[in-house]
């Protein structure tokens, strides 16, 4: 007598809710997209230049770098803290990221933030 499987008897897996990759996927986005902002505003503004400097050697790259990873990170903790334990609609927060690092590159592009240069 053999032993006869059926092919969903599988081993079960548990579900897991997607919104803590969710939120990831976000904030990586709109960390990207931050230091798109940064780098725009520090052409377009020199007070903003000065605050971004953080470092004088560095000059605002250093207020520009660091302050868009205090944005991904804050952005990390409160999507995930909002979506935890909850499915997210994978497809709108993959397109969120997409168009939020698309803007965040246009806007570190050069010909982009120096056509804001004063």
């Amino acid at each position: 007598m053999g032993i006869s499987r059926n092919p969903t008897d599988g081993p079960e897996t548990a579900s897991r809710p997607n919104g803590p990759a969710a939120a990831a996927l976000v904030a990586a986005g709109i960390g990207s997209f931050a230091l798109g902002l940064f780098t725009t505003l520090t052409e377009i503004s020199a007070g903003f230049k000065a605050f971004l400097t953080w470092s004088d050697p560095v000059g605002p790259l250093s207020g520009k770098a660091l302050g868009a990873v205090i944005v991904w990170l804050v952005a990390w903790a409160v999507a995930a803290n909002r979506w935890r334990g909850v499915d997210i609609d994978f497809h709108k927060a993959w397109r969120w990221t997409l168009i939020l690092v698309a803007l965040g590159f246009l806007l570190t592009f050069p010909p982009v933030f120096l056509a804001f240069e004063q």
